[in-house]
């Protein structure tokens, strides 16, 4: 990171700790901390889309928990009725699925926004989300999707996507104080996703500064190729980004003036109405 960058935060964040099992072990001074469930929960997470079946080493490798603890782990979410195996690979099963439902069931922020995303999405055909940060990742929370396809990943509820290139990850890592973004710029992997992927952590900074002034983010084919999109802020009742709203098209059907002229109005008034629904 270059001194210009370096100079434009007041403070020095604590340095982020890249793997599951170095995020478990900076509590071990915490008597009440379960160590075991947070092993486990790390081995549930560590599937995704693409590798919906894992053998016990490539688990130990992504995760740097013990192949000893893992077996546990998987013996455990085995007996639960989480997962299964073949002998070899692990995969999850569908009572995984139980476990977002209760946070998705009490939580009045996805309930609240379900209506107004449908509403966009009807009115604008077009794919709408929100998400919340979830490390150096989005979380998908809520989703009102169209017949058509623009992203190859078929993202639902429970989905993620890095941070950096997605209009909604922008939104909410502008909202992050100086010193949690730093940290952030210090430490996160900007990869090249198509050729107008920033990669550099002060030009994203700049836009992130940008972000921050105009309130709303456009990212126009950095994740992939011909997808375009659109995201603005979701507040809490003090006033604090809660989460993030987006709509995704494909840039040759919308431009970026139109998401500006057209969408973006519709999405600022669905925001509003999203958090004061929250708080009344």
């Amino acid at each position: 990171m270059n001194d210009q960058l370096r100079n434009s935060f007041a403070s020095l964040a604590p340095p982020i700790v890249a793997s599951p099992a170095k995020r478990i072990q900076a509590f071990a001074g915490d008597p009440d901390f379960m160590t075991s469930l947070a092993r486990g929960l790390a081995v549930v997470q560590v599937f995704q889309e693409r590798k919906r079946q894992l053998t016990i080493a490539q688990i130990s490798h992504r995760t740097e928990i013990p192949r000893a603890s893992v077996r546990r782990c998987l013996h455990t979410l085995i007996k639960l009725g989480y997962a299964t195996t073949d002998g070899r690979t692990y995969s999850l099963l569908p009572k995984v699925l139980t476990l977002g439902h209760a946070y998705l069931s009490s939580t009045p922020l996805a309930v609240s926004a379900q209506p107004y995303l449908d509403q966009m999405s009807e009115q604008l055909h077009e794919a709408c989300n929100m998400a919340t940060l979830e490390g150096e990742d989005i979380l998908y929370i809520a989703r009102s999707a169209v017949t058509q396809r623009v992203i190859s990943v078929d993202l639902n509820v429970g989905g993620r996507l890095p941070a950096y290139c997605t209009s909604m990850g922008r939104i909410l890592l502008s909202a992050l104080d100086d010193a949690s973004l730093r940290e952030y710029l210090e430490h996160a992997d900007l990869q090249a996703k198509t050729s107008r992927t920033i990669t550099s952590p002060s030009a994203l900074l700049e836009c992130l500064q940008r972000v921050r002034e105009q309130g709303w983010c456009i990212v126009d084919q950095e994740l992939e190729q011909s997808l375009r999109s659109i995201a603005v802020p979701v507040y809490d009742a003090s006033g604090q980004v809660l989460a993030a709203l987006n709509i995704s098209t494909h840039a040759g059907r919308v431009s970026r003036s139109q998401l500006e002229q057209r969408f973006l109005p519709i999405m600022l008034a669905a925001s509003r109405n999203v958090s004061a629904r929250l708080f009344t």
